[in-house]
Order: structure tokens, then C-alpha cells, then sequence
């Protein structure tokens, strides 16, 4: 059962990846505790684990900023994701319990039956969690937190065309499960840094369509 401030991190979490707390927003911690009903304690549990993340900046006398959501900076986190996410999709290869391996069953198959963002957002963060887990190292998990749940955040806020891209993203995240769970390393690897191509092909996209709008990379 979750606690009190696992609930206030999935809460706000989700609230910052649907944009609800917009990138740039800066919030008190009063004005969260009325807004959503939180209690004080889990709600600093809470931030501290969301500052950790780099989803919020803690700014000494001014409160909670929402941290950017800028096109270079997501181009960044790609760059670096990409031999982390194939090495901890290697490592759940070979160091997932059988036990680890039927949950990541079981979640791969919520994420191939979801149709809609919100059960595909959540189902998608699971598994992200679950191959993490699985990769039995402490230093990983600290390194793709923010890594995946910036690059998560980017995505969900860009979609042009929401069926299609949700479709497209399934296909390469499924591929890589599926990868490991026949233990194939090769396999999880090449469709790690295939699902990892196309999110730096949809970045670029995004680049694209705001200079031909002419609007700021850096927003």
C-alpha cells in the first residue's frame, strides 16, 4: 500500500507531466496543501523526491518552480539516456527474478492494451520503474529518474497527433520488454536505442514546427 507521500509524488508527478503545473510556474508550498489536500509532511516528501528528479527547482525565497521544458535540454537528456537506458534494459536482462519477470509481464501487457494518454502515461512509468528495479543498481535508478521522467514530460506535452505517436512509442517500448523477458540482451539493447532514435527524431520534429512558428527552442 502506498504512503502518504508516495500518493502526493504520483499526484503531483501527474499534474506535471499533463502540464497542469506548467514549466516555468512557481508555487508555494501552502498554496499545494490547500490546491490538492496534502498533508504538510508528505507533501516535502514528496518535493525533495520531485527536486531529486529535476522535475521542481526548490528556489530559497521564492518557493517551487516547475522545472523547463525546453527542446535543447530534452536533446540533452536523450544524448545521455541512451547508453543508460541499453544498459539497464542489459542488466534486467540478466539480473531480473522470476518474480520481477511476471510483474514486467504483467505490466507489458497493461501497456499494450492501453488507448488512451492517461492509462498509457501511468502503465508506461511502471515498466520504466519495473526495468530499473530489475537492473538491481541503486546508481541507476538515481540516473534514470530524472532521465526518463523529463524526457516522459517532453513527449506527453508535444503530442501533435496523440493516437499516432502513442502507437508509435508503444511499439518500440514493447519491443524492448518483450526483449526482456526471453533474457535477450542484443535484442533489448537494439530496441532500447531504437525507441531512444525515435524520441530524438520526435525532439527535432518539435524543433522544427516552433522555428517555423517562429517561437523560442529555449521555452
Amino acid at each position: 500500500m502506498a504512503t502518504k507521500a508516495e500518493e502526493a509524488y504520483e499526484l503531483l508527478l501527474d499534474l506535471i507531466e499533463e502540464g497542469v503545473l506548467a514549466p516555468g510556474d512557481f508555487l508555494s508550498e501552502s498554496s499545494l496543501i490547500e490546491r490538492l489536500d496534502l498533508g504538510r509532511t508528505p507533501l516535502r516528501e514528496a518535493l525533495q523526491r520531485l527536486n531529486l528528479e529535476r522535475m521542481i527547482d526548490i528556489v530559497p525565497g521564492r518557493g517551487i518552480q516547475i522545472a523547463p521544458n525546453s527542446v535543447d535540454a530534452q536533446l540533452q537528456r536523450l544524448e545521455l539516456r541512451r547508453p543508460i537506458e541499453a544498459l539497464a534494459y542489459s542488466l534486467a536482462c540478466k539480473r531480473a527474478t522470476v518474480v520481477e519477470l511476471e510483474e514486467l509481464a504483467q505490466l507489458t501487457r497493461v501497456l499494450s492494451e492501453a488507448e488512451q494518454i492517461g492509462p498509457y502515461r501511468s502503465a508506461l512509468r511502471a515498466t520504466q520503474n519495473a526495468i530499473v528495479e530489475a537492473a538491481h543498481n541503486d546508481y541507476l535508478s538515481v540516473s534514470m529518474a530524472p532521465l526518463q521522467g523529463l524526457s516522459r514530460r517532453f513527449w506527453l506535452t508535444h503530442l501533435a497527433d496523440g493516437s499516432s505517436e502513442m502507437h508509435r512509442g508503444k511499439q518500440h517500448h514493447l519491443r524492448a520488454l518483450e526483449a526482456v523477458l526471453r533474457r535477450d540482451m542484443q535484442a533489448a539493447q537494439q530496441a532500447s536505442w531504437a525507441l531512444n532514435d525515435y524520441l530524438v527524431e520526435f525532439s527535432v520534429d518539435v524543433l522544427r514546427e516552433r522555428a517555423m512558428h517562429g517561437a523560442d527552442i529555449a521555452e
